[in-house]
């Protein structure tokens, strides 16, 4: 199975409203500024979707919101992720039509050998027939999936491509190098996707495009087309709001920016906080420079 997830994804934020609950008007305006901005296609329910503090009511009820929204009109990935194998296995037994790849992250806290990791995903693979793309994020789930780890992984049918996080250029150039015909590498790192097209990545799955997919799908699909020249431009154009927005944890920088743009409110449930006063005005002033 090739991969069919390439350029832009997002990965989508969760709006609430102030007394916390989803808001959903919110989150359906988000999906069609996506859609309307050149993003290829939408993740649900990643990190960013600050998946720990929903419920699967409530995650199940995100993914329906966004598939009404977008109604067919862009792939839709899936974030089904976790340490319990059989758990993760059950979850992706049962995902409703409108679902089209899942993104599931290497299994965290438990810190598992690199044979156990490969153990994970060939029972998540064997108990859904949709596309996966691996997720390998050391910073969050501190045990990195090594390059022979994620090359092992891809030789399995449905297992179609990893979204490297872990900032190791040589670790992600030996995965792009070794790859069977087929297999994706997608960035994890918004800030480092520019270079890594030019060594064979095939796209992104970005946070900073939440609030501004225009210029970060331009300068992601100028870089794939080989024009790195404009590429270049708006990589440094959108390098002070992708500094800012993960300066004090993520998504909370994205959020003042679709609040500052009108798309949400930057509320975040608990254990999230609030960025300082100081980076929020700066994110506000950034967002209005790039946009004018």
């Amino acid at each position: 199975m090739n991969n069919p997830f390439v350029g832009t994804g997002v990965a989508l934020v969760t709006p609430f409203n102030d007394d916390l609950s989803i808001d959903f008007d919110a989150l359906k305006k988000l999906v069609r500024y996506q859609i309307d901005n050149g993003i290829n296609f939408l993740v649900v329910q990643g990190t960013t979707g600050e998946s720990p503090t929903l419920s699967q009511l409530e995650k199940l009820a995100v993914l329906e919101a966004v598939s009404e929204e977008n109604n067919g009109e862009l792939p839709i990935v899936y974030g089904v992720g976790g340490n319990d194998t059989r758990a993760i296995g059950e979850a992706v037994k049962d995902l409703p039509d409108s679902v089209d790849g899942v993104l599931s992250v290497s299994p965290y806290y438990n810190k598992p050998l690199q044979d156990g990791i490969v153990a994970h995903f060939r029972y998540v693979a064997s108990c859904t027939h949709l596309p996966i793309i691996l997720y390998n994020v050391p910073g969050r789930t501190s045990s990195n999936m090594s390059a022979d780890t994620t090359l092992e992984l891809a030789k399995i049918n449905n297992i179609v491509a990893v979204k490297e996080a872990s900032g190791d250029f040589a670790q992600i150039m030996e995965i792009v190098h070794g790859r069977p015909e087929g297999f994706g590498v997608l960035s994890g790192d918004d800030a480092i996707i520019m270079p890594l097209i030019a060594v064979g990545v095939d796209g992104v799955i970005s946070v900073v495009a939440n609030s501004l997919p225009k210029k970060f799908a331009g300068m992601v699909k100028s870089a794939l087309e080989g024009d790195f020249v404009r590429a270049k431009e708006l990589h440094y154009d959108l390098m002070p709001s992708t500094t800012m927005y993960f300066a004090e944890g993520n998504p909370g920088g994205v959020k003042i920016s679709l609040e500052e743009q009108g798309l949400m409110s930057a509320n975040m449930r608990l254990p999230l906080v609030p960025v300082s006063k100081e980076l929020e005005s700066a994110i506000r002033a950034e967002t209005k420079r790039v946009l004018s």
